[in-house]
């Protein structure tokens, strides 16, 4: 596990083992919110300890930005702690948290160690603030990679946890590509100093508006390329021919599982759009 101080009582961790997941943490004079646990147990478990025993403080609070495995999953290693997240993460992880699991610890027994913890604490509309020590966590929706993704704000810096919302390459299986753009546009409007994205690097106040440029222009190449394939003879044939970097994205990112997470994108779409006879979703 990676980890750094981006600024003073907020830090950063990133998985060695998985897909680059990220997770934080804000600490104040006598207790931490974390946001996001890794995919992990082992890495959870280190970043826990790491803010207990080295930066000396209890997580009261864990915040999932969405209900993904990789990202909510370690909530039982916080017990004790308040779990908050969007109402509809919480309505998910009970709806498909347990047959995931189930499935999961079939291929893994690693993850006989989870119990599924949902939100205790949600929102909907509005967002919400929660203030740790100097540092005010501002929360609000941030749709699109899943419909109930939410960025935390750490207003005095001007930090944004972005959760999937922002990623190296744009993943649209669970979501809206629509709505992604959207709010990709909005997170760039923002005057942010970094974006901790879900899974890969931390991205820069220098490469903010290339990284945001870069993501709209995937999502739209991305969209152009399926249509143009459907109008093809053989459609089947013409979307194997889309590849990542025809879309503007470099398959070594995220550790080279881009690419395949780039073929799922094209397939989502191609599946959404033949079954509209070709229209756009």
């Amino acid at each position: 596990m990676q980890r750094e101080r981006i600024s003073e009582n907020v830090y950063w961790f990133q998985s060695e083992i998985y897909a680059q997941v990220t997770a934080g943490a804000i600490t104040g004079p006598q207790w931490a919110v974390v946001i996001d646990t890794l995919a992990l147990p082992e890495e959870t478990l280190a970043m826990r300890s790491y803010i207990e025993e080295e930066l000396n403080v209890p997580v009261r609070y864990v915040i999932n930005s969405h209900y993904h495995a990789d990202h909510s999953w370690g909530n039982c290693f916080f017990p004790g702690a308040t779990i908050i997240g969007h109402t509809l993460t919480r309505e998910i992880m009970l709806e498909k948290g347990p047959v995931s699991l189930e499935s999961a610890r079939r291929q893994n027994p690693t993850f006989k160690q989870i119990k599924i913890v949902a939100p205790h604490l949600t929102f909907s509309d509005g967002g919400m603030v929660l203030r740790v020590g100097k540092k005010s966590l501002i929360f609000f929706h941030t749709p699109g990679h899943s419909k109930d993704g939410i960025s935390i704000l750490v207003e005095e810096d001007r930090v944004l946890f972005a959760g999937d919302a922002f990623l190296p390459l744009p993943y649209i299986v669970d979501g809206d590509p629509d709505v992604l753009v959207d709010t990709v546009k909005k997170i760039g409007k923002m005057g942010l100093e970094n974006i901790i994205q879900g899974h890969g690097d931390i991205v820069l106040r220098g490469e903010i508006d290339d990284a945001v440029k870069e993501n709209l222009n995937y999502l739209s190449t991305l969209r152009k390329s399926v249509k143009s394939a459907l109008r093809k003879r053989n459609p089947q044939e013409a979307i194997t021919a889309i590849d990542i970097e025809s879309c503007g994205k470099s398959r070594v990112l995220l550790a080279g599982l881009a690419e395949e997470l780039h073929r799922r994108n094209v397939r989502y779409l191609y599946k959404n759009m033949h079954s509209e006879g070709g229209e756009e979703l």
